[in-house]
């Protein structure tokens, strides 16, 4: 049997994502490979087809603990023998998998890097295993954003596995952090598959950050009953946030390291069940989440880096249908991030990679500039994508948001426009060019005249004419700054305080009692008209009816893509969907994804034949499942077993 005919028996797909066939197809010939495929481009279906094929034992190390039981139960549905070992699995699921293992039985197994690296497992494997897949391979990386110092010893433990080829693959990594992956994993020789990384199913916005819970709640309500993460940087956030969502009716929980273990898991399988439409969470939630309709991703806070807010917005939509990315930024973010860095006694040449990757996110949060051409120029991709026979091609290192241009960001011709974000929806306008040069100016003064002894908050009262008792007693009403942009509004002067941060013409000094403002050299440049600077501000909603059309879009996503008389229907189909997940114990996802419940609404097949043309349906799924799901179509009520 071919590739593409396991392919379409197994998984009811007629033709492969970008570059899945190629990584196939050298995982099959015993050739090393490295596979970065965005979130959503079918990574885990190159280390699975190989084990279908029954060519040998796949091995996949995962660190995603989490998430390896439900990744188990869609090979299954796939009709593949899998099994797990890591630390959390119980006597009784560890002694089947240690007796398939030995029986010869298991085609796929996962593994979490101790359970490899501990005992002899890989000794074990050595005669069976035709391939090692290692999953989330950045985290091999000194120069990635999730480094586990475990990853270093996986090349050790895989020589004792000599005739086994090895693939890496991770959906969010830099030419560095390739480069890194080759080594470290001691790659033979290896193909290299990079796909691009946009998401053109995403709509990323990122706007100032004003009223944290206001702000998100208008995200959420957009989405009412469809699934949505938001991030927070502290747990009293999270638990601030769940806590005002719940009491505003939205079906949520909140989710962090200080919650019982207990109480973790039930808000986790809750999520994923979709017996709960949001998650309130810090950045540990996600790792080991794979829900596919997630439909809008918030993030409260700022992320600490490109990578992380890639790959936690790369969350939304992996179902393929429209979804929304929001990120509501504020530099004092970024002050937070610096302090637990410098808490963590970091090296020299970790704390200049933090220090990078904050400036990183700094300027796509700010920039107006196209946020999908940012976030491929980050990873060295072109933007639009190049349109090829499979995939865009890796391209040179050295391309970064941080790299190119005025105050940073791509030249306007760098960046096309890709209609799903807030500057090329019109919410949000970069200055013109003398405009955001005087802008700047009278900001960088106000910091100046002031000698660097206030925060944020007084540079904007200054800026903005406020009587405060304070800047009376200094006689700072005095100065020439004083109420030089009063009519542009304190939303506005707090963004382009951010903004200038960001550029490096400002920058936050800590104080004894509160961080200071104080401006750089390259601001004293900038007000002697030596180099130049670029600003942004959002544009009112009245403004930006252009955008309406995309933010209704964005939100019901059944209206999107179902006639009123389908939604119906449709929510019948998930209703047994979860019906049977809940039985069986596993996410809903397993059993079908949306966009197959959506065809399913939509096409209304009466036959198992008719089914069966539907993406996403296998000959496992459609002989355990078809029938149910067609007295559901048939406006029967299926009896599930």
């Amino acid at each position: 049997m071919t590739p593409e005919e396991t392919l379409k028996k197994r998984w009811g797909y007629d033709s492969f994502k970008p570059l899945q066939k190629e990584a196939v197809e050298a995982a099959l010939t015993g050739r090393d490979c490295l596979v970065v495929l965005p979130t959503g481009g079918g990574k885990s279906l190159c280390y699975q087809l190989p084990a279908a094929m029954g060519k040998g034992l796949v091995l996949v190390v995962s660190p995603l603990i989490a998430l390896m039981d439900d990744q188990v139960a869609a090979a299954r549905e796939a009709g593949l023998a899998a099994d797990a070992l890591h630390s959390n699995l119980k006597s009784g699921p560890k002694r089947e998998a240690y007796r398939n293992l030995a029986s010869g039985r298991t085609e796929l197994l996962y593994a979490s890097p101790e359970r490899l690296l501990v005992g002899d497992l890989a000794g074990e494997l050595a005669a069976r295993a035709v391939l090692i897949a290692v999953d989330e391979a950045h985290c091999v990386s000194h120069w990635g954003h999730e480094f586990r110092p475990e990853y270093r010893r996986l090349a050790e433990a895989m020589e004792r596995v000599p005739k086994a080829a090895r693939m890496a693959l991770t959906a969010t990594a830099t030419p560095a952090v390739q480069e890194d992956i080759r080594v470290q994993l001691a790659l033979r020789e290896p193909a290299v598959f990079v796909g691009h990384p946009d998401r053109p199913n995403l709509i990323y916005r990122a706007f100032p950050r004003r009223d944290q819970f206001k702000q998100a709640l208008e995200i959420v309500r957009r989405h009412s009953g469809e699934g949505g993460i938001v991030y927070a940087q502290t747990r009293k956030d999270v638990e601030r946030l769940a806590a005002g969502l719940k009491e505003a009716g939205v079906s949520c929980a909140p989710y962090h390291a200080g919650l019982a273990a207990q109480e973790r898991r039930k808000a986790q399988e809750d999520f994923v069940g979709e017996r709960l439409d949001v998650i309130v969470a810090t950045i540990a939630f996600g790792m080991g989440i794979d829900r596919s309709n997630v439909r809008c991703v918030v993030h409260a806070n700022t992320p600490r880096s490109v990578e992380h807010y890639q790959q936690e917005s790369g969350r939304a939509g992996r179902d393929g249908l429209p979804a929304e990315c929001v990120l509501f930024f504020a530099a004092s973010d970024l002050a937070a991030h610096r302090y637990l860095a410098k808490k963590d006694l970091l090296s020299p040449e970790r704390e200049r990679a933090v220090e990078r990757q904050l400036r990183e996110i700094g300027r796509y949060a700010v920039a107006p500039v196209c946020r999908h051409s940012l976030l491929a120029a980050h990873f060295g991709a072109p933007y639009p994508p190049v349109k090829s026979g499979s995939a865009a091609a890796p391209v040179p290192a050295g391309n970064s948001v941080k790299e190119a241009g005025a105050g940073g960001y791509p030249q306007p011709e760098e960046a096309r426009g890709c209609g799903a974000c807030d500057v090329c929806l019109g919410e949000t306008k970069g200055l013109p060019e003398e405009e955001a040069r005087l802008t700047a100016k009278k900001a960088l003064s106000a910091a100046w005249r002031t000698e660097g002894r206030f925060g944020t908050g007084y540079i904007v009262k200054l800026l903005l004419g406020k009587e405060d008792e304070r800047i009376t007693r200094y006689g700072h009403d005095k100065l020439q700054v004083f109420g030089l942009l009063k009519d542009a509004g304190e939303a506005a002067v707090r963004s382009w305080i951010d903004q200038l941060i960001v550029q490096d013409f400002l920058e936050i000094v800590d104080d004894r009692l509160y961080p200071l403002l104080r401006i750089t050299a390259a601001g004293r440049a900038l007000c002697r008209d030596e180099g130049s600077v670029r600003l942004g501000v959002p544009v009112p909603p009245r403004a930006g009816a252009k955008s309406k059309k995309k933010v209704k879009k964005a939100g019901r996503t059944l209206a999107a893509v179902l006639r009123t008389e389908d939604e119906e229907l449709f929510e019948r189909l998930r209703t047994l969907r979860r019906s049977i997940a809940d039985k069986a114990g596993i996410p809903p996802y397993v059993i079908f994804h949306d966009s197959v419940l959506i065809e399913m609404a939509a096409s209304k097949p009466q036959t198992l034949y008719h089914l069966r043309v539907i993406k996403g349906i296998g000959e496992h799924k459609l002989e355990k499942y078809g029938r149910l799901f067609l007295d559901v179509i048939a406006g029967e009520s299926p009896a599930v077993g």
